[in-house]
Order: structure tokens, then C-alpha cells, then sequence
């Protein structure tokens, strides 16, 4: 959202950092991919963003994307959102021969690396930023996402923090 996540930072004593946000609702969704390749184990990431919710035509279509660009079958990992759910049904509908789904348990961001990789985006990279617009906040998270795709070490450790062996 075009609020700012703040958090603690520091400042010369007596100055205390002050952020000036009014009350803006406007938001940009995000939906990303970190893919595996099996067997060089390189590790990639792709992005959708738009300024409204995703829906799930709008995962289909990212999914599809996502097939056409990487070329070879997929097994994708998901959380239990109702987008998700709604995307697999449809994908698995028309789509069966290069797709395989693999549900996590419910309630267990803690087993997504893609959650790794939006809470160093969020808490780490874009704390305290104050975007000017919506613009200015993709430019952001896409310049931070950009920084991330050429950090082997930093995607390794998402799947670490999941505790994914690779």
C-alpha cells in the first residue's frame, strides 16, 4: 500500500525521523514465482503486478506466462488462497499435461519461499519508504525484486528460511 511499513531506525540523538503520510488506500498487487530449475538448481523469479486484487483469470494467465517462458512441465507449490484454489481448478481443467499442483498446509507461511522473499522486500528493503504514487511504489518493488533475481546467495536463503533443502 502507499503507506509505509515503518519500522525502527536511526537517527542523531535529538533528531527524530518523522514520516509524513496521509491517509492513502491505494495499493499495488504483487504476484511472484520463484522457480527451480531441477537440475542446474538456478534459481529465477517472475512478477505480475496490477493496482487491483488478483483474481483468479488473472493467475491463470500469469501460470500460462509462466509455462510459455520456461518451455518445460511445471510443478507449482501453492498456499491454500482462495485464488489459488479457484486458478488450479481451472488450469487443471484445461491444462493437465505440463502442470502439477502441490498444496502446503494451511496457515504455513513459514513453508513458502516466496513469503521469505516479500517479507525481506517489505520489512527489509521498502521499510520506511514513502512512495509519491502508485508509480513510484512499483518502480520500487520491481527495482527491489530486479536487486534480488541477480543475489543467488539471498534466493538460496529463501528456500533455507523454508526450510527447503535444493
Amino acid at each position: 500500500m502507499l503507506q509505509p511499513l515503518r519500522r525502527r531506525t536511526w537517527a542523531p540523538r535529538g533528531q527524530t525521523p518523522i514520516h509524513r503520510a496521509w491517509r492513502r488506500h491505494d495499493r499495488l498487487s504483487v504476484l511472484a514465482a520463484l522457480t527451480l530449475s531441477p537440475l542446474q538448481k538456478r534459481i529465477g523469479i517472475y512478477l505480475s503486478y496490477q493496482q487491483e486484487n488478483f483474481r483468479a483469470p488473472s493467475v491463470v494467465q500469469f501460470v500460462r506466462h509462466l509455462h510459455r517462458q520456461l518451455g518445460c512441465k511445471l510443478i507449482l507449490v501453492w498456499d491454500r488462497w482462495s485464488v489459488h484454489r479457484s486458478a488450479a481448478r481451472e488450469l487443471l481443467r484445461n491444462t493437465p499435461a505440463w502442470l502439477q499442483i502441490e498444496w502446503l498446509p494451511s496457515y504455513a507461511p513459514e513453508l513458502n519461499p516466496v513469503e521469505a522473499m516479500w517479507s525481506y522486500t517489505k520489512h527489509g528493503q521498502l521499510a520506511n519508504f514513502l512512495p509519491d504514487d502508485i508509480q513510484d511504489l512499483e518502480d520500487a518493488v520491481v527495482e527491489s525484486i530486479s536487486d534480488q533475481h541477480y543475489d543467488t546467495k539471498l534466493k538460496q536463503s529463501f528456500f533455507q528460511t523454508a526450510q527447503l533443502n535444493l
